[in-house]
């Protein structure tokens, strides 16, 4: 029979050099991760930049596992293969690039992104109308958490083609809300009580970026000041929206204890009669 025609000695010689060989990519591998994990330690230690230290490293890994192969094609004998792949590297180039644009732009794209860096991880951004935190800059994408906990993820190119927006680079943050005064009350006294309640806010900045209060606007009804704080974004003590809130309560809580009115819209109502009308 056929089967028993096979020569055992070349099967055994294959299977050895298929086994060898996965063993050498099963050990690069292996080593690709440990190699990634001690680089990103390293560069965290060095620049404290988490998005450019994980994309390094990730690069670094795929390096690693990329010369795995290499060593599998001399080792099974195929260093033919290889030097075709590096002899013809620019017409592949030239073809893989075309039928993978947008991969390879979306890579380049995030290269820029590393090192120029306009965003960090934890940062709020808004890229093309998505605002959210930064998590994490990938190969080919950016993964952004909204506020009500979507995780969107927009690819690199899209980010460097459109208008970027980034709220807490430097850490700050502005906040400001409305309030609305009855014409006739002191202004500058309610301008003053404000400033006093919103500098006992938790989280609100008193230092080199103090709270204001300055006239906005003259309302049919209100005279209306706009109250503007300052939080800092790197302390995660407490929330900016909780800051806000607590802002606009003291604010008004303190108001009102000062016996200054606050009154909604007011509409007047006219009513003409016609004098020549008589009932009957």
């Amino acid at each position: 029979m056929e089967f028993f025609d096979i020569n055992w000695d070349e099967t055994y010689g294959t299977l050895k050099i298929l086994g060898i060989s996965l063993g050498i990519l099963i050990l690069f591998y292996f080593l690709a991760n440990f190699l990634q994990k001690a680089l990103k330690r390293r560069l965290l230690s060095k620049m404290d930049d988490p998005l450019l230290a994980n994309f390094l490293s990730v690069i670094f890994r795929l390096i690693i596992i990329l010369a795995g192969f290499m060593v599998v094609f001399r080792f099974v004998g195929l260093t033919g293969v290889v030097s075709g792949l590096l002899a013809g590297a620019g017409i592949s180039a030239f073809v893989i690039g075309f039928a993978l644009k947008d991969i390879g732009e979306n890579f380049l794209a995030g290269i820029l992104l590393a090192f120029k860096r306009p965003f960090r991880v934890g940062d709020i951004v808004n890229i093309d109308g998505v605002s959210g935190t930064v998590l994490t800059l990938n190969l080919r994408d950016t993964q952004i958490k909204t506020g009500d906990g979507k995780d969107v993820f927009i690819p690199n190119a899209q980010i460097i083609k459109n208008p970027l927006i980034n709220y807490t680079i430097d850490g700050f943050l502005r906040y400001d809300f409305i309030i609305g005064l009855d014409y006739g009350s002191d202004y500058k006294g309610a301008m003053k009580v404000i400033l006093e309640a919103i500098s006992k806010v938790k989280g609100v900045l008193n230092n080199q970026k103090k709270p204001n209060v300055w006239i906005s606007d003259l309302a049919e009804s209100t005279l209306n000041l706009q109250v503007t704080f300052w939080v800092d974004t790197f302390d995660r003590e407490i929330g900016d929206m909780e800051v806000k809130t607590n802002a606009i309560v003291q604010v008004l809580e303190e108001l009102e204890k000062a016996g200054y009115n606050l009154p909604a819209r007011v509409l007047e109502i006219k009513n003409y009669r016609d004098e020549g009308f008589k009932e009957a």
